[in-house]
């Protein structure tokens, strides 16, 4: 019974995560800005984290079935 939202979990973070790590390669490799008003290298970093963190937390939901 608990394995459905495990598995809803997973997907949702894995997808949020390759997503905001795709997003934040193609910002940087067209030379645009992360985030608007903010340091270039900062915003990078930070969405670069977050995208690997949310990555992370999919991959341990969807192992943990």
């Amino acid at each position: 019974m608990e394995s459905g939202p495990a598995i809803f979990a997973g997907a949702v973070f894995a997808l949020f995560g390759a997503g905001l790590l795709a997003w934040t390669g193609a910002r940087l490799w067209r030379g645009e800005p992360v985030g608007l008003g903010v340091n270039r290298i900062a915003s990078a970093a930070l969405a670069g984290m977050a995208g690997t963190v949310a990555l992370a937390l999919g991959g341990y939901c969807l192992t943990r079935l």
